[in-house]
């Protein structure tokens, strides 16, 4: 396995500094987040708002070979690039892939719209799968990877979906993104289940921790439960259990950190989580004699 950090968790750092400290911590990568951004509500930048580590969406491809260098410079490798861009404006997916050429990196994350109910799933499944087909005859042009997510909220929160979603696709251009924290919210299936489903779309992996807490009650007397994010030692992923799956479908590509708890400081967060998930893959490992 190879270790980054998706800087979405990084948003009190600025580009050099995540990449020194990544660096003196022992990652292997680095994955950047791009996109245009709101300025924090206060003095202190947010995950999602004012974010420092943060490369503007709109100067990205001005800005890849500034990106290149330093993340070179740092000897990071660049698994994926986390845009924010989705499969219904091609013309920013393409700029997106523009920039990530220049990069060098392999592959890219390409949204597919969100989800809520609201009207018919099956129609604005189908729209969006003639639209991802765009996306991967760019991918193919860029000689790139789109990649799908599972995102609570998404049209495709579980791996079953987007393996159908994806099942007449080349997976040499478009992939998966699995995320187990996400699926605590919405989407989950044993992890296994959902990693031998994907099969060659099983294309990287992000990490993170959630758990369901009661927050109220309703008016008819029953529980109101919200999820929220955890430490990735202490939220309903088993750590251990999805890193058995991963091995036993000999995924030995990247696992990126995207730790959105705030229980520990960030230094102690990017230390401590890097520690406890490398015990636990040398451990399965061990246990299967590898």
């Amino acid at each position: 396995m190879k270790y980054a950090v998706f800087t979405v968790g990084l948003p009190e750092l600025t580009p050099e500094q995540a990449v020194a400290t990544l660096r003196e911590l022992g990652y292997d990568g680095v994955e950047w987040r791009v996109t245009d951004q709101q300025p924090a509500s206060g003095d202190t930048p947010g995950f999602w708002a004012g974010n420092r580590c943060t490369w503007p969406f709109s100067s990205f491809v001005e800005d890849a070979p500034r990106i290149a260098a330093l993340t070179a410079e740092a000897q990071l490798a660049m698994p994926s690039v986390g845009t924010y861009v989705r499969c219904d404006d091609l013309a920013a997916v393409e700029r997106a892939m523009h920039g990530v050429t220049q990069l060098g990196a392999p592959q890219l994350r390409v949204n597919v719209p969100k989800y809520d109910g609201s009207e018919s799933y099956l129609k604005l499944r189908d729209r969006a799968l003639g639209q991802y087909r765009e996306v991967a005859a760019l991918a193919r042009q860029y000689n790139l990877r789109a990649l799908i997510e599972l995102h609570h909220g998404s049209l495709l929160p579980s791996a079953s979906a987007a393996a159908n979603f994806l099942s007449t696709m080349d997976p040499r251009y478009v992939g998966v993104i699995h995320d187990a924290g996400n699926m605590v919210y919405e989407g989950y299936e044993h992890y296994r289940l959902g990693l031998e489903v994907l099969g060659p779309y099983l294309a990287h992996v992000h990490l993170k921790n959630a758990r369901w807490q009661p927050v109220g009650t309703r008016r008819d007397g029953s529980t109101e439960w919200a999820a929220g994010w955890a430490p990735i030692a202490q939220g309903i992923v088993d750590i251990r259990v999805l890193f058995r799956a991963l091995q036993a479908v000999s995924y030995d590509g990247w696992v990126s950190f995207e730790d959105f708890s705030t229980e520990q400081s960030l230094a102690d967060r990017l230390r401590n989580n890097l520690a406890y998930v490398k015990r636990i893959a040398q451990s399965v490992a061990a246990a299967e004699g590898r």
